[in-house]
């Protein structure tokens, strides 16, 4: 078994670790506010991965197949493509709302 085939999933699997805890600790409430996550994620996402299926189309960017677990799907992205864009902005929703749970007084222009 190669090690390297597990190197984006590794990536990932270390943003969770390093941010999810934050769920829990700092209790920033973000997965229990899962739909206003999904409702940010969800569309900014599907035009990344439209982006990178036509990047890939095109011959304009690849993936390394030495180091992904070799799972496709649709547009012949990888699994690990389709799960960074769920994980990497839900780790910095996670970081932002850690640091306003911390900084009372820092505001975005969201708060009601």
């Amino acid at each position: 078994m190669r090690v390297e085939k597990y190197g984006y999933l590794a990536m990932l699997v270390f943003t969770i670790l390093a941010s999810f805890w934050l769920e829990f600790v700092v209790k920033v409430r973000v997965l229990r506010r899962a739909s206003r996550a999904i409702k940010s994620i969800l569309p900014p996402a599907l035009l990344f991965l439209i982006w990178d299926a036509v990047a890939v189309s095109k011959g304009q960017w690849h993936f390394d197949s030495r180091q992904v677990i070799g799972i496709y799907g649709p547009f012949h992205l990888p699994l690990e493509e389709y799960i960074f864009f769920l994980i990497i902005p839900l780790a910095a929703i996670m970081t932002l709302e850690a640091v306003r749970n911390v900084k009372k007084h820092w505001t975005i222009g969201d708060e009601k």
